[in-house]
Protein backbone atom coordinates (compact mmCIF):
# COMPACT_ATOMS: atom_id res chain seq x y z
CA UNK A 1 0.00 0.00 0.00
CA UNK A 2 3.10 1.89 0.04
CA UNK A 3 3.17 2.66 -3.37
CA UNK A 4 -0.18 4.45 -3.76
CA UNK A 5 -0.10 6.94 -0.24
CA UNK A 6 2.85 8.62 -1.86
CA UNK A 7 3.86 12.63 -1.52
CA UNK A 8 1.82 14.41 -4.98
CA UNK A 9 3.64 17.62 -3.91
CA UNK A 10 1.72 20.66 -3.48
CA UNK A 11 -0.06 21.81 -6.35
CA UNK A 12 -3.24 23.49 -7.18
CA UNK A 13 -6.40 20.89 -7.43
CA UNK A 14 -4.50 18.72 -4.93
CA UNK A 15 -8.28 17.03 -4.10
CA UNK A 16 -8.88 16.36 -7.65
CA UNK A 17 -5.09 14.52 -7.45
CA UNK A 18 -5.72 12.57 -4.76
CA UNK A 19 -9.22 11.15 -5.60
CA UNK A 20 -7.34 10.41 -9.08
CA UNK A 21 -4.80 8.38 -7.46
CA UNK A 22 -7.34 6.76 -5.20
CA UNK A 23 -9.45 5.65 -8.19
CA UNK A 24 -6.45 4.61 -10.34
CA UNK A 25 -4.95 2.33 -7.08
CA UNK A 26 -8.80 0.69 -7.30
CA UNK A 27 -9.04 0.21 -10.62
CA UNK A 28 -5.51 -1.31 -10.94
CA UNK A 29 -6.76 -3.64 -7.59
CA UNK A 30 -3.78 -2.29 -5.42
CA UNK A 31 -6.67 -0.85 -3.33
CA UNK A 32 -8.62 -4.53 -2.99
CA UNK A 33 -12.99 -4.38 -2.15
CA UNK A 34 -13.31 -4.31 1.36
CA UNK A 35 -10.05 -2.75 2.12
CA UNK A 36 -9.66 -0.51 5.18
CA UNK A 37 -7.84 2.79 3.92
CA UNK A 38 -5.49 4.64 6.00
CA UNK A 39 -6.92 6.82 8.77
CA UNK A 40 -7.15 10.75 7.74
CA UNK A 41 -3.74 11.51 9.65
CA UNK A 42 -2.22 8.83 7.63
CA UNK A 43 -3.05 9.60 4.31
CA UNK A 44 -2.34 13.45 5.00
CA UNK A 45 1.24 12.58 5.80
CA UNK A 46 1.81 10.21 3.17
CA UNK A 47 0.30 12.65 0.27
CA UNK A 48 2.09 15.33 2.21
CA UNK A 49 -1.25 17.51 1.45
CA UNK A 50 -4.02 19.26 4.01
CA UNK A 51 -6.50 17.83 5.58
CA UNK A 52 -9.40 20.14 3.50
CA UNK A 53 -7.81 18.69 0.07
CA UNK A 54 -8.26 14.98 1.00
CA UNK A 55 -11.16 15.35 2.97
CA UNK A 56 -12.86 17.10 -0.64
CA UNK A 57 -11.14 14.15 -2.53
CA UNK A 58 -12.63 11.79 0.11
CA UNK A 59 -16.38 13.24 0.01
CA UNK A 60 -16.44 12.74 -4.21
CA UNK A 61 -15.20 9.38 -4.08
CA UNK A 62 -17.75 8.53 -1.11
CA UNK A 63 -20.33 10.21 -3.56
CA UNK A 64 -19.74 8.32 -6.44
CA UNK A 65 -19.56 5.15 -4.90
CA UNK A 66 -15.70 4.40 -4.59
CA UNK A 67 -15.49 4.23 -0.94
CA UNK A 68 -17.86 3.96 2.26
CA UNK A 69 -16.93 6.30 5.22
CA UNK A 70 -18.22 4.35 8.12
CA UNK A 71 -18.49 6.60 11.40
CA UNK A 72 -16.37 5.15 14.60
CA UNK A 73 -14.69 2.49 12.18
CA UNK A 74 -13.49 3.92 9.15
CA UNK A 75 -13.34 4.04 5.41
CA UNK A 76 -13.44 0.90 3.16
CA UNK A 77 -13.45 0.49 -0.83
CA UNK A 78 -16.46 -0.16 -2.08
CA UNK A 79 -18.05 -3.27 -3.32
CA UNK A 80 -19.36 -2.30 -7.06
CA UNK A 81 -22.38 -4.44 -8.24
CA UNK A 82 -25.12 -4.90 -10.94
CA UNK A 83 -27.44 -2.65 -9.25
CA UNK A 84 -25.14 0.15 -8.82
CA UNK A 85 -23.88 0.26 -12.29
CA UNK A 86 -27.88 -0.19 -13.74
CA UNK A 87 -28.78 2.67 -11.11
CA UNK A 88 -26.29 5.36 -12.96
CA UNK A 89 -27.73 4.21 -16.51
CA UNK A 90 -31.46 4.40 -15.23
CA UNK A 91 -30.60 8.25 -14.22
CA UNK A 92 -29.11 8.55 -17.36
CA UNK A 93 -31.72 7.51 -19.94
CA UNK A 94 -34.81 8.95 -17.19
CA UNK A 95 -33.01 12.49 -17.44
CA UNK A 96 -32.66 12.47 -21.49
CA UNK A 97 -36.10 10.44 -22.45
CA UNK A 98 -37.35 12.49 -26.06
CA UNK A 99 -38.18 11.20 -29.27
CA UNK A 100 -34.51 11.13 -30.20
CA UNK A 101 -33.79 8.56 -27.01
CA UNK A 102 -37.20 6.45 -28.26
CA UNK A 103 -35.61 6.51 -31.54
CA UNK A 104 -32.08 5.12 -30.32
CA UNK A 105 -33.44 2.54 -27.87
CA UNK A 106 -35.69 0.99 -30.62
CA UNK A 107 -32.32 0.79 -32.79
CA UNK A 108 -30.27 -0.79 -30.13
CA UNK A 109 -33.21 -3.29 -29.15
CA UNK A 110 -33.14 -4.25 -32.46
CA UNK A 111 -29.58 -4.82 -32.93
CA UNK A 112 -28.69 -7.00 -30.12
CA UNK A 113 -31.98 -8.41 -28.32
CA UNK A 114 -32.29 -11.17 -31.38
CA UNK A 115 -28.94 -12.27 -30.60
CA UNK A 116 -29.76 -12.20 -26.95
CA UNK A 117 -32.73 -14.33 -27.33
CA UNK A 118 -30.88 -16.87 -29.25
CA UNK A 119 -27.96 -17.26 -26.75
CA UNK A 120 -31.06 -17.33 -23.74
CA UNK A 121 -32.64 -20.47 -26.20
CA UNK A 122 -29.32 -22.25 -25.84
CA UNK A 123 -28.20 -20.86 -22.30
CA UNK A 124 -31.75 -21.04 -20.44
CA UNK A 125 -32.57 -23.19 -17.34
CA UNK A 126 -35.91 -24.41 -15.65
CA UNK A 127 -36.09 -21.59 -13.52
CA UNK A 128 -35.80 -19.41 -16.35
CA UNK A 129 -38.44 -21.21 -18.36
CA UNK A 130 -41.27 -21.17 -15.43
CA UNK A 131 -40.77 -17.33 -15.01
CA UNK A 132 -41.11 -16.24 -18.47
CA UNK A 133 -44.51 -18.83 -18.32
CA UNK A 134 -45.48 -17.11 -14.89
CA UNK A 135 -45.03 -14.04 -16.90
CA UNK A 136 -46.87 -14.85 -20.03
CA UNK A 137 -49.94 -16.41 -18.48
CA UNK A 138 -50.55 -12.92 -15.93
CA UNK A 139 -49.97 -10.74 -19.00
CA UNK A 140 -53.22 -12.88 -20.23
CA UNK A 141 -54.94 -12.62 -17.26
CA UNK A 142 -54.18 -8.43 -16.83
CA UNK A 143 -56.95 -6.00 -17.08
CA UNK A 144 -56.49 -4.40 -20.21
CA UNK A 145 -57.44 -1.33 -18.56
CA UNK A 146 -53.75 -1.56 -16.65
CA UNK A 147 -51.88 -0.57 -19.24
CA UNK A 148 -49.06 -0.10 -16.62
CA UNK A 149 -49.50 -3.71 -15.23
CA UNK A 150 -48.79 -4.54 -18.69
CA UNK A 151 -46.25 -2.53 -19.18
CA UNK A 152 -44.22 -3.63 -16.46
CA UNK A 153 -44.52 -7.61 -17.60
CA UNK A 154 -43.51 -6.87 -20.62
CA UNK A 155 -40.43 -5.51 -19.19
CA UNK A 156 -40.33 -8.53 -17.12
CA UNK A 157 -40.60 -10.94 -19.73
CA UNK A 158 -37.51 -9.27 -22.11
CA UNK A 159 -35.74 -8.59 -18.63
CA UNK A 160 -35.81 -12.20 -17.76
CA UNK A 161 -34.67 -13.40 -21.45
CA UNK A 162 -31.64 -11.28 -21.22
CA UNK A 163 -31.00 -13.06 -17.67
CA UNK A 164 -31.57 -16.53 -19.09
CA UNK A 165 -28.44 -15.77 -21.26
CA UNK A 166 -26.58 -16.57 -18.10
CA UNK A 167 -24.39 -13.00 -19.30
CA UNK A 168 -23.92 -10.29 -16.51
CA UNK A 169 -22.48 -7.88 -18.98
CA UNK A 170 -25.67 -8.46 -20.67
CA UNK A 171 -27.88 -7.62 -17.96
CA UNK A 172 -25.99 -4.35 -16.85
CA UNK A 173 -26.43 -3.11 -20.82
CA UNK A 174 -29.99 -3.96 -21.19
CA UNK A 175 -31.44 -3.89 -17.82
CA UNK A 176 -31.85 0.19 -17.86
CA UNK A 177 -33.34 0.39 -21.46
CA UNK A 178 -35.96 -2.88 -20.37
CA UNK A 179 -36.47 -0.11 -17.51
CA UNK A 180 -38.04 2.65 -19.93
CA UNK A 181 -40.53 0.35 -21.95
CA UNK A 182 -43.23 0.89 -19.23
CA UNK A 183 -42.85 4.69 -20.50
CA UNK A 184 -41.98 3.84 -24.07
CA UNK A 185 -45.14 1.60 -24.01
CA UNK A 186 -47.46 4.46 -22.52
CA UNK A 187 -45.94 6.80 -24.75
CA UNK A 188 -46.35 4.79 -28.52
CA UNK A 189 -48.66 2.09 -27.36
CA UNK A 190 -51.59 3.87 -25.64
CA UNK A 191 -54.48 3.82 -27.96
CA UNK A 192 -53.84 0.91 -30.15
CA UNK A 193 -56.57 -1.55 -30.92
CA UNK A 194 -55.25 -5.11 -30.20
CA UNK A 195 -51.94 -4.50 -29.34
CA UNK A 196 -51.88 -6.43 -26.21
CA UNK A 197 -53.33 -9.90 -28.72
CA UNK A 198 -50.11 -8.95 -30.82
CA UNK A 199 -47.95 -8.72 -27.95
CA UNK A 200 -48.66 -12.19 -26.44
CA UNK A 201 -48.58 -14.16 -29.67
CA UNK A 202 -44.87 -13.18 -30.20
CA UNK A 203 -44.23 -13.82 -25.81
CA UNK A 204 -45.85 -16.98 -26.10
CA UNK A 205 -43.88 -18.17 -29.50
CA UNK A 206 -40.39 -16.78 -27.72
CA UNK A 207 -41.45 -18.72 -24.56
CA UNK A 208 -41.99 -21.84 -26.47
CA UNK A 209 -38.41 -21.04 -29.26
CA UNK A 210 -36.45 -20.96 -26.06
CA UNK A 211 -38.11 -23.51 -24.29
CA UNK A 212 -37.44 -25.89 -27.15
CA UNK A 213 -33.29 -24.39 -27.05
CA UNK A 214 -34.06 -23.59 -30.56
CA UNK A 215 -31.77 -20.83 -31.39
CA UNK A 216 -32.39 -19.70 -34.69
CA UNK A 217 -36.70 -19.56 -34.66
CA UNK A 218 -35.79 -17.44 -31.64
CA UNK A 219 -33.66 -14.83 -32.91
CA UNK A 220 -36.35 -14.30 -35.88
CA UNK A 221 -39.38 -14.17 -33.12
CA UNK A 222 -37.44 -11.62 -31.65
CA UNK A 223 -36.39 -9.83 -34.74
CA UNK A 224 -40.09 -9.87 -35.98
CA UNK A 225 -41.25 -8.27 -32.78
CA UNK A 226 -39.07 -5.75 -32.73
CA UNK A 227 -40.03 -5.10 -36.21
CA UNK A 228 -42.95 -4.42 -35.41
CA UNK A 229 -41.92 -2.26 -32.44
CA UNK A 230 -40.36 0.26 -35.15
CA UNK A 231 -43.34 0.50 -37.33
CA UNK A 232 -45.37 1.37 -34.66
CA UNK A 233 -43.05 3.68 -33.32
CA UNK A 234 -42.12 5.21 -36.65
CA UNK A 235 -46.44 5.67 -36.92
CA UNK A 236 -46.23 7.24 -33.70
CA UNK A 237 -43.79 10.01 -35.33
CA UNK A 238 -45.36 10.68 -38.47
CA UNK A 239 -49.15 11.88 -36.82
CA UNK A 240 -46.89 13.42 -33.79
Amino acid sequence: MDDVFQNIGNKLTLSQRIERTIEGAIREKKLAIGSKLPTEREMCESFGVSRTALREALRRLSARGLISIQKGSGMYVSEINIEDAIKTLNLYYDLKFDDQLLSQIIEVRTLFEPEIAALAALNRTDKDLNVLGDNVLEFEKCDPDNTQREADLDNLFHLTITKATQNPVLQVSMEPIYSLLPRMRNYIYGNIDGEKTTTLKFHRSLLESIREKDEALSHSLMKDHLHRTREIYEKHMATS
